[in-house]
């Protein structure tokens, strides 16, 4: 068997290397806190210093610029194992991620080793700054401006739903430089908390995901270098929709994650909860709700895993792909987190067993990045465009 085939039935030595890592640091270093986070709604710190010290905080930065150079499967099995015991703490290499690849795509090379340096080093998280008020599915409708003055441009405008906003230290934002041309008007610059005119509102009172603030960022005359525009002008919303078409695979990695975490945790309960004087765990009916959250838990996994391959590479049939893996990742995590709770009954329904923070934190995945009914717009419209079919029969 070739070397190509035999990477095709399951993870390389080195990845099985980084679960492992990343699965003993998770349950040492961040799960003893998830419920405390949970409960007090603050930001994860423990897990933060955690992944900092291990290079699991950013482990997409290429070698070049000091970071681990992880390739995109090896950057989903972190954020897998780490939400599998703390969604809130998996968004800070999810959003990291999110937060700079703008600048990997499109960005100078010196807004590069500026940037992708400084988040390497530790120096600051990075968050990504699309939606608006009124403008979230539609993002070509945002308001937010850029104005070209002189050496400098000058921003205003409101950024909500912002993931990690006030604890991030760099922010990629897309703004409008040119409101007639609609998307082919919007440009990407990189601002920085430091930066004069740059605030923040109150924490959204979330459902889930507490421990991972969640802000509006107000932008009042911001004034920044004009070299801190990613790409030119009339390139940004193209930079961010080629963003996301990698970072959505991120979120079904989370989704898988959170699904498998809640799946451990029934069987767990399963086995050792004796009722009619026995396990619930042989009784048929339990059987079957088990082996139905175990099937769907690995199909996502298997389809997020795909995704990752197309990303790494950079296929084509990447923005099905990683709408599809996404979109079906997160319904699994909302049904087999639910499940979960099922399972445990009365307990499951209460916040001493962690089944009941999973199903919470399980609900965004569905959500950001583009809701699920937003995928299946973009499957969709590959499906009709033939994107997929064409590529289906090649290798994962």
């Amino acid at each position: 068997m070739s070397e190509r085939s035999s990477v095709l039935y399951g993870l390389s030595e080195e990845h099985r290397d980084i679960r492992r890592a990343v699965r003993e640091l998770a349950e040492s270093k961040i799960a003893p806190y998830a419920a405390e986070v949970d409960e007090q709604s603050r930001f994860p710190a423990e897990a933060a210093a955690a992944l900092l010290a291990t290079d699991f905080h950013a482990p997409h930065v290429p070698e070049e610029y000091g970071g681990p150079g992880a390739d995109a499967l090896a950057t989903v099995l972190v954020i897998e194992e780490v939400a599998r015991v703390c969604v809130s703490s998996s968004l800070i290499p999810a959003v990291n991620k999110l937060g700079s690849l703008p600048i990997q795509i499109a960005g100078s090379e010196e807004l590069k080793k500026t940037y992708l340096c400084a988040l390497a080093r530790g120096e600051g998280g990075f968050s990504y700054c699309l939606s608006e008020p009124e403008a979230g599915s539609d993002a070509g409708g945002m308001t937010t401006r850029a104005v070209r003055d002189g050496d400098y441009y000058v921003l205003n405008g409101v950024k909500r739903w912002i993931t990690n906003a006030g604890e991030s230290e760099y922010y990629t934002v897309m703004a409008v430089t040119d409101p007639d041309s609609r998307t082919r008007g919007i440009s990407a610059f990189v601002v920085e908390k430091s930066d004069e005119g740059v605030s923040f509102g109150a924490p959204e009172k979330k459902l889930g995901i507490k421990g991972s603030p969640t802000k509006e960022v107000y932008l009042d005359n911001v004034r920044i270098p004009a070299d801190r525009i990613i790409g030119g002008e009339g390139t940004g919303f193209e930079t961010a929709m080629r963003t996301l078409d990698h970072t959505r695979v991120t979120i079904a990695a989370q989704a898988v994650g959170v699904a498998q975490g809640a799946l451990d945790y029934a069987l767990e309960y399963a086995v050792e909860r004796q009722q009619f004087g026995k396990s619930i765990s042989q009784f048929q009916g339990m059987q079957f709700l088990l082996a139905d959250m175990g099937m769907k838990v690995e199909a996502a996994r298997q389809m997020t895993y795909a995704a990752a391959g197309r990303s790494e590479r950079g296929d084509t049939d990447l923005t099905f792909f990683g709408a599809a893996a996404k979109c079906f990742a997160s319904d699994v995590a909302m049904a087999v987190t639910t499940d979960a709770v099922q399972v445990l009954g009365g307990y499951g329904y209460t916040r001493d067993y962690p089944v009941e923070r999973m199903m919470r934190d399980a609900k965004i995945t569905q959500i950001y990045e583009g809701t699920n009914q937003v995928q299946r717009i973009v499957m969709a419209r590959q499906l009709i465009a033939g994107i997929q079919s064409t590529a289906s029969g090649r290798d994962l």
